[in-house]
């Protein structure tokens, strides 16, 4: 028995594995799946509340989905020339900011020479090296904008799929589990799943959407150019957790570096960007979510190292609401409940809960052909 043991969990960690080699490797394929996945659960409340108003699945679905690309189209039209006029002035500005900070940049060129002094002694005479062309910068930016639309395309897509089917999928799970209990069981995990990660996600959209708003308006009123731009960044970059506040005041630091003439002047930018992101972070994010789905902070932490080493920035992006789908789970299965109470807040329990109460099982539990 001992021996089936080690043989079952030996199996099981290599599937683990295996998963995460293919998820790996199969990055572009499933990406964009799972972001359609997500946007589908996201809207899915907001579709069957349409429906018991007489909407029908297929309209709601359609409706919801061409107004989120019209969103991400605006978006893209709106700052893409700004960003490539900005890209063009890199060089321009990272020579300003090095003159306006020169003590720092003398002490960084005494070490770089130091270095390349250092690598001349050790470096063999006889050496010879081999230069590899790398593709133009027009070249990359064109492929990695080719190969977002592309996913954009399928998520969009997939998303209106699975919204015009209603509750074909739930109706599905419930004829492959054959006791009436396995039924209930998956459809209250399923629910919750929907209910949780619809809830963060669009409250957290709800959040970043105003906290943009407010840098905008802020980054205005220091007399910042192009600010309205910095607050579409600020929206996109707070769905990193921890890390999109950093980079966003960083980015607005180099920025208004180059735009002031006074340094002192110049810090009034990125330190209001700062405050007002560490003010979301702490107070209204907390507030607005709420304990029911708040997550060990450890936890939050580690999967979005975890899946931002994996997939990128779009891991980091998709983490959290990977830990949102899994904490669900863990809480509806008994040999979970561990793992879930791990992954939960401070003063969190596990016991039944109201959202069980509210599942509507009724509507996929009803007969197949309806």
């Amino acid at each position: 028995m001992d021996n089936l043991t080690s043989i079952r969990r030996s199996l099981q960690f290599l599937v683990l594995v295996a998963l995460f080699v293919t998820a790996y490797f199969a990055r572009d394929l499933i990406l964009p799946i799972v972001l359609g996945f997500l946007l589908a659960l996201t809207l899915s409340p907001i579709v069957r509340g349409l429906y018991r108003a007489g909407v029908p699945h297929a309209v709601s679905g359609f409706l919801l989905v061409s107004a989120t690309a019209l969103l991400i189209l605006s978006i893209i039209v709106g700052t893409a020339g700004t960003v490539a006029i900005w890209s063009d002035e890199l060089p321009k500005m990272g020579t300003e900011i090095q003159q306006k900070l020169r003590i720092m940049s003398d002490a960084v060129e005494e070490v770089r020479s130091a270095t390349e002094e250092v690598e001349k002694m050790t470096k063999p005479a006889e050496t010879t090296e081999v230069v590899v062309k790398k593709p133009g910068l027009l070249d990359t930016a064109f492929d990695t904008m080719t190969v977002i639309g592309a996913s954009l395309v399928v998520t969009l897509i997939l998303a209106m799929f699975l919204l015009s089917s209603g509750e074909l999928f739930y109706r599905k799970m419930v004829q492959a589990f054959p006791t009436m209990a396995g039924k209930k069981r998956i459809l209250t995990t399923v629910y919750n799943i929907e209910r949780r990660v619809s809830r963060y996600l669009l409250t957290i959209t709800l959040i970043n959407a105003a906290l943009g708003f407010v840098i905008f308006l802020y980054l205005t009123a220091v007399g910042m150019p192009q600010a309205y731009v910095w607050g579409i960044a600020a929206f996109l970059l707070n769905y990193l957790p921890y890390v999109g506040g950093m980079i966003g005041t960083v980015l607005v630091g180099a920025f208004s570096i180059v735009t002031f003439d006074s340094i002192w002047y110049a810090v009034l930018a990125p330190l209001g960007y700062q405050i007002a992101t560490v003010v979301e972070g702490q107070l209204v994010t907390p507030w607005l979510v709420g304990r029911r789905l708040a997550m060990n902070t450890v936890a939050v932490f580690l999967t979005v190292v975890f899946w931002g080493w994996l997939w990128g920035i779009a891991g980091a992006l998709v983490a959290v609401p990977f830990l949102v789908v899994f904490k669900a789970v863990c809480e509806n299965f008994e040999p979970l409940h561990t793992i879930g109470l791990f992954l939960s807040g401070e003063d969190a329990q596990l016991s039944g809960s109201p959202d069980d109460a509210e599942t509507p099982t009724g509507a996929a539990l009803s007969s197949p052909g309806e």
